[in-house]
């Protein structure tokens, strides 16, 4: 049976929990509509997701659609859990969006059709309750052909809006063959000889559609089930159904990972490749290698580790690093999950068995590349625990709820004993610490939530140190260039050397510890956006006292490279400069025209910058930047300098140089290479152990 992966997106409340409900309730899998304010709905399994009526944790379940087996991913609405949402695009075959007919437009709307359409996601719109009050239909397609800015074609008109005999009306009318015809000539040319049979103007609707060239706009209710019949059936004839060659080489992706009952690891990946089954060996990885460490202290590589090095245009590069055996697999159908011995392409699976594995793996061969198209967290709290908290047990927490979520950082600072998180917002701060209570019992509070800049090199740096010479205590030579590369483009690491200079665990070694090192810049702050090339190597081969067995004073090992290259990267980045860069926000703002008076000198003051102004009736429209710290109080200002009726939408834009005050800081919660005496005293000790 054909299989559809389609993922249900939307901003928060815009009802696409209630919409996944009544889809399931269409298909017979439930025989009643949970309801989000009763916390009775399906996929909201979690105890706080239920309290609180929002989705935190995407879930999955499965139902029949005529011939079609729809696997349906319901992800979350608010912004603070972008990442959750992130994870589940890469995975699927289809969308829909769903917006409010009240509200409108709104910003995580926005955020998430813009990803959509670079991924090309076949999508389609379901405008929701229409049996609201203020609901609104061709005000509300306007607004999305102005603020979404892609190509809709309405397949149908909303009749008797704002009462509970709201309805959906279908039909294809010019506006369908305006849309599809800008696309198609051949359309366009039939049309100006004199008209476009029906059947063909589907037939270029789904071509289009499944091109995601163009997005169908569906309006309904989930609650009433108004224009539910519709959309399914727009999702069975518009949607492409999932391809992959069941007998191929195994390739998937991990996107979700979760801990059982019993503390074992269970991993969500979708198939695109091959068949898994039970008790297979799985070499899976995200391709940059081993993530904790590069192999063995002394050099030699941990085994059951599948290297797979090679050099690609001067770059080290590995494919899978690991390997495991499944011991337990289980597929999606008719609502739940079902343990099954064997699953195919197209198949979304849970996985037992791959102890290692995070999210971002790829299983088997590596196909699709797992590439981040939202912000990473922009803001930090320092996590305090209550009395009578085990510091051990809170960090061990800590650690497996990050790597439930790979955007959410864990930093443990042990000199100050303090244990940060970097968060999105502060309903993620409350549900941290609500997880945190409810799943480990660990009593915890927060600091106040500062912002998280980055450091980015100004220049070119050199710093080179040679084997035992000039009061370098390793034996090493390990030299190094930082080069500042185009924002956005993260960190490059390549060589200059020849790979066969020395064994390949030492390039590794030095990679590792770069990619590590770069974690805290000059101020502190995590470096990005560079390029750093290994310039110079050399090691001491294995010696040994005569009819003695190896000796570590006289051979070099991973510890020398480890313990020499943070002193080298960091006087490259001295000699290079590093420029601190804060998170900057874009905003829309719509507040009475009258109000702009007052409104202005405060968004000065804020460090705002308004870069365009509008007008739309008595309302003004400013859309600018606004630095991320100063969101917040921006928030905190509107209701009173707008009578309770300002709008505000912001998400996360670029980073810019700090300019305003002083430059800001961050606690080292390293050895701090910057001070080497301080350093050596602390890393040779413990290469001496």
């Amino acid at each position: 049976m054909p299989l559809l992966n389609l993922g249900i997106l939307a901003h928060v409340d815009a009802g696409k929990t209630s919409l996944t409900e009544r889809l399931l309730h269409s298909a017979g899998v439930i025989d009643e509509v949970g309801s989000v304010d009763a916390g009775s709905t399906t996929t909201d399994t979690l105890a706080l997701e239920r309290r609180r009526g929002i989705t935190i944790k995407s879930a999955v379940v499965s139902f029949p659609l005529g011939a079609v087996t729809v696997n349906l991913i319901d992800t979350p609405g608010h912004p603070d859990f972008i990442a959750e949402v992130e994870r589940v695009l890469g995975v699927l075959d289809g969308a829909v969006l769903v917006v409010s007919a009240v509200e409108g437009v709104q910003a995580q709307t926005r955020v998430l059709m813009r990803t959509l359409r670079q991924l090309r996601i076949p999508t389609l719109v379901f405008v929701n309750k229409i049996d609201r009050r203020g609901a609104r239909d061709t005000a509300v397609l306007r607004q999305m052909a102005q603020r979404l800015a892609v190509p809709l074609v309405p397949m149908g008109t909303a009749a008797g809006l704002g009462t509970r005999a709201a309805r959906f009306l279908p039909g294809l009318g010019p506006a369908a063959l305006e849309a599809l015809a800008d696309r198609d000539d051949g359309l366009l040319a039939a049309y100006l000889d004199g008209g476009v049979p029906e059947a063909r103007l589907r037939r270029a609707l789904v071509a289009h559609t499944r091109r995601a060239s163009v997005h169908p706009v569906y309006f309904g209710s989930a609650i009433t089930g108004a224009g539910v019949a519709e959309l399914t059936d727009g999702i069975q004839r518009l949607l492409p159904t999932a391809a992959g060659d069941p007998d191929g080489p195994l390739s998937g992706t991990v996107f979700k990972a979760e801990r059982g009952p019993a503390g074992e690891k269970v991993a969500y990946a979708r198939l695109f490749s091959g068949t898994l089954r039970v008790r297979d060996r799985v070499p899976f990885g995200d391709g940059r290698g081993d993530r904790n460490g590069s192999g063995d202290r002394d050099g030699r590589e941990d085994s059951g580790t599948d290297r797979r090095a090679r050099v690609t245009e001067g770059r080290v590069t590995e494919g899978p690093v690991t390997e495991g055996r499944v011991t337990a697999l289980a597929v999606f159908d008719h609502g739940t999950d079902t343990r099954a011995d064997r699953a195919g392409a197209g198949r979304i699976v849970k996985v037992w068995g791959l102890d290692g594995i995070r999210i971002g793996d790829a299983l088997g061969t590596p196909g699709r590349s797992y590439e981040h198209h939202f912000a990473p967290p922009t803001l930090e709290t320092v996590v305090v625990p209550g009395p009578g908290t085990d510091r051990r047990s809170l960090h061990l927490a800590l650690t497996q709820l990050a790597e439930q979520d790979p955007l959410i950082g864990v930093r443990h600072d042990e000199l100050r004993g303090e244990t940060s998180v970097s968060l999105y917002g502060e309903v993620q701060k409350e549900v941290v610490q609500a997880t945190l209570a409810d799943e480990y019992g660990l009593d915890v509070t927060f600091r106040e939530t500062t912002t998280l800049c980055v450091e980015r090199p100004v220049g070119t740096g050199h710093a080179v140190e040679f084997n035992k010479k000039d009061a370098n205590p390793f034996l090493a030579t390990v030299g190094l260039r930082v080069d500042p590369a185009p924002p956005g483009t993260g960190v490059a690491f390549r060589l200059e050397v020849e790979l066969g200079s020395m064994p390949y665990a030492f390039f590794k070694a030095v990679e590792d510890t770069v990619r590590e090192t770069l974690g805290q810049g000059l101020h502190g702050w995590q470096v990005t956006d560079c390029t750093v090339a290994m310039t110079h190597s050399g090691y001491s081969p294995r010696q040994s006292h005569a009819h003695q067995g190896f000796d570590k004073s006289m051979s070099s090992t991973g510890h020398d490279f480890r313990g020499l290259t943070p002193l080298v990267l960091t006087e490259a980045l001295r000699r290079a400069g590093t420029l601190v860069h804060e998170p900057v926000h874009r905003f829309r703002l719509e507040a009475p025209a009258d109000t702009l008076g007052a409104l202005l000198p405060v968004l000065a003051r804020l460090g705002a910058v308004p870069e365009t102004a509008g007008t739309h009736g008595t309302a003004c429209v400013l859309e600018g930047t606004v630095p991320a710290a100063r969101v917040h109080a921006l928030e905190r200002r509107l209701p009173g300098l707008t009578r309770g009726e300002g709008e505000l939408e912001t998400a996360f834009d670029h980073y810019a140089p700090v300019t305003r005050g002083t430059v800001p800081e961050r606690p080292r919660t390293d050895h701090n290479p910057l001070n080497r005496k301080e350093y050596l005293l602390n890393v040779t000790r413990r290469v001496g152990e």
